[in-house]
Order: C-alpha cells, then sequence, then structure tokens
C-alpha cells in the first residue's frame, strides 16, 4: 500500500471515529439510548471518572432515566480530537464540556463540567465502536439559579423553540423530498 493510500485511509478511519464520537454525545443530549448503546462494542468496559466503572451497557442503564426525562436538559460540546489509528483498533482523546440544567431545592441551575476521554476503539462489521472508555474530570462551575429573561431582558425564553428528546426533536425527522427531480437536473 502506497502511503498516499494509507494517509487517505488513515482519514477516512479517523473521520468515522469523529463521527462515532460526535454521534455518542448527541445520543445523550437527545436521550437517544438505542444510538448510544449502539455507539459501544459488545462487552465494552466504562470508566466514568469515580461515577461507575463496570460494563459499558451497565452505564447506559444506569443513566437511561435521566437521559430520556423530557425536562432534562445537557448539552455537550466535543474538542480537541486526537485519533491514533493501528490497523483495526485505535485511541482516541478528546475534550468535552457538558452544560447541565437541574431543578434542585425548586430552583433550576445550570453547571458547566469539562472532562477529558480517552476511548480504546475497535472496527467490527459494523464499523468503528467504543471498546474501554475512561473518562476524567477536569473541573465544573456552578452557575447558580436560572434567569427567567436571556441577554439581559431581551429575549424571553417562553417564546423559544427548545430542542427535543428522540424521536419528536427535528434531527430525527425524515429527509424532505427533493425540490427538483434529478430528470429536472440541479442548479
Amino acid at each position: 500500500m502506497s502511503h498516499r493510500t494509507e494517509d487517505l485511509t488513515s482519514l477516512i478511519d479517523k473521520a468515522n471515529i469523529t463521527e462515532l464520537l460526535t454521534r455518542y454525545l448527541r445520543a445523550i443530549d437527545r436521550g437517544d439510548i438505542a444510538t448510544l448503546r449502539a455507539c459501544y462494542l459488545e462487552g465494552a468496559y466504562e470508566e466514568h471518572g469515580g461515577l461507575y466503572a463496570g460494563p459499558a451497557q451497565g452505564y447506559v442503564d444506569s443513566i437511561e432515566r435521566s437521559l430520556t426525562h423530557p425536562r432534562s436538559v445537557v448539552t455537550h460540546s466535543l474538542s480537541n480530537i486526537l485519533i491514533d489509528v493501528r490497523g483495526d483498533q485505535a485511541r482516541s482523546e478528546h475534550y468535552v464540556l457538558a452544560m447541565t440544567r437541574i431543578k434542585a431545592d425548586g430552583v433550576l441551575q445550570d453547571s458547566l463540567i469539562a472532562s477529558r476521554i480517552v476511548d480504546d476503539l475497535q472496527r467490527s462489521a459494523g464499523g468503528w465502536a467504543i471498546a474501554r472508555r475512561r473518562l476524567r474530570f477536569d473541573w465544573a462551575r456552578e452557575l447558580g439559579p436560572v434567569s427567567t429573561t436571556w441577554l439581559q431582558g431581551v429575549i424571553d425564553p417562553t417564546t423559544l423553540l427548545y430542542s427535543g428528546k428522540y424521536p419528536e426533536d427535528p434531527v430525527y425527522d425524515d429527509f424532505p423530498a427533493p425540490l427538483l427531480t434529478t430528470a429536472e437536473g440541479t442548479s
């Protein structure tokens, strides 16, 4: 195999792994449990920063109820992705910033949590999947009670459209019919 072909194969593998990591976080945010489970290889292990250590499917079981709760609000942002591919195995390191909203003692509060994740991944017949995940917390910041308005009163959040849980969120909508048929061509 030429160096150019090896480079191209490595880029494709890294793109597929990045999509897996992104899909995982979207599944967490949208409460899409089936997609979340599918991100792990059968028999995968999850070490979640001192909160959980054991079978990955057991981890999903332990968080399923909170993820699918209709008022659960969490947004994960993925960054600083590094991936080392070696044949059908890979190791990734990435940073995650999680913005969460909880109701404690009747008061809505926001939190910001930064973590770093190291994944051992494996290629299978279905593509890349997580074989072992090790999450480490870096820092957290409590942002306090949620304001009833945004941007110093400019925006009333009660008038906005919000993200939804699986399957109601727009990301799960069917693709619309094409505006032009292939016979008409595209411009």
